[in-house]
C-alpha cells in the first residue's frame, strides 16, 4: 500500500534525497521549504507521516509540532535537526513528536525509522476489517486507540506520541513481562544494543503521568532483573489496603 509523506525541510539537498529513497519504498512525497507552507500541506490531511525539520524559515519545527498535535487528527512525525542534546530531544517529544533523528544522519537509519513507525501504526491501529480499535480499560484508567486519549478518573492525561504507544503495549497485554529489548522492537520498532536507557527514561516520564505515586507504581510494574509489565489487578492492591484485607 502506498503511502503519503510530507517533508518539510529547507535544506534541498536532504529534501530530495531523502524523497529519492521514499519513493523508491513506493511513497507518494510532497515537499515543502518552510514551516508555513508545511503547515498548510499538513492541516489538509491525508498523511502517513510528517518528516519535519526543527530549523525552519517561518513557522519552527517545535511550534509546528505543537499546533498540529492541538488538532483532532493525529499524524506521525518524524524529526530532523541539527541539535543533538538531550533537552532539545525531550522537547521535541514532549511536544508530540514520534522520533527524532540527529543530523547528519544516514539514509538507511532514516529509512529503518520510517518503516518502524509505520510497523507500529500498523500493529496499534484500527482493525483490518474497518472496526474501531477497542477501547481499554484498567481500573480507573480509559485507552481509547482511535483517538488515541488516555483519561484516569474521568481526567485526560496528556502523553507523547511513543508514551502513548509505550503505554498501549502494556495495556493490551497485562502481566506479560517485558525485556528492555523487547520494548526497543516493539515499541520503537529498532532495536540496539546501550539504547535500554531509552526505555528506563520512558517508563520514567510515564508513570510521572499516570501513577499517583510513582515510586510505588500501580500500573506499570518493574520486574526485577527482567523488565516491566502492567499490572493485570490495578487497583487491587490500594483497595485491599483499604479495606484491611491486603
Amino acid at each position: 500500500m502506498s503511502r503519503r509523506i510530507l517533508i518539510v525541510e529547507d535544506n534541498k539537498d536532504i529534501a530530495e534525497l531523502v524523497s529519492l529513497h521514499l519513493r523508491d519504498l513506493d511513497c507518494e512525497v510532497q515537499l515543502a521549504a518552510d514551516g508555513n507552507s508545511g503547515y498548510e500541506f499538513a492541516s489538509a490531511g491525508g498523511w502517513d507521516l510528517i518528516i519535519l525539520d526543527l530549523m525552519l524559515p517561518g513557522m519552527e519545527g517545535l511550534e509546528f509540532c505543537r499546533r498540529l498535535r492541538a488538532g483532532d487528527h493525529y499524524t506521525p512525525i518524524l524529526m530532523l535537526t541539527a541539535k543533538s542534546s538531550e533537552v532539545d530531544r525531550v522537547v521535541g517529544l514532549e511536544m508530540g513528536a514520534d522520533d527524532y533523528l540527529t543530523k547528519p544522519f544516514s539514509i538507511r537509519e532514516l529509512i529503518a525509522r520510517v518503516k518502524a513507525i509505520f510497523r507500529r501504526l500498523e500493529a496499534l491501529g484500527p482493525k483490518p476489517d474497518g472496526e474501531g480499535a477497542t477501547r481499554v480499560t484498567a481500573g480507573v484508567m480509559v485507552i481509547d486507540p482511535d483517538k488515541r486519549t488516555v483519561a484516569i478518573g474521568g481526567e485526560p492525561v496528556e502523553l507523547t506520541a511513543r508514551e502513548f504507544d509505550l503505554l498501549m503495549q502494556f495495556a493490551q497485554n497485562p502481566g506479560r513481562v517485558y525485556s528492555r529489548q523487547q520494548l526497543l522492537d516493539l515499541v520503537w520498532g529498532y532495536g540496539h544494543d546501550g539504547y535500554e536507557h531509552t526505555v528506563n527514561s520512558h517508563i520514567n516520564r510515564l508513570r510521572a503521568k499516570i501513577e499517583r505515586d510513582p515510586s510505588n507504581p500501580e500500573y506499570v510494574l518493574t520486574v526485577w532483573g527482567v523488565g516491566y509489565k502492567f499490572n493485570d489487578r490495578p487497583g487491587a492492591a490500594s483497595a485491599e489496603r483499604a479495606t484491611g484485607t491486603g
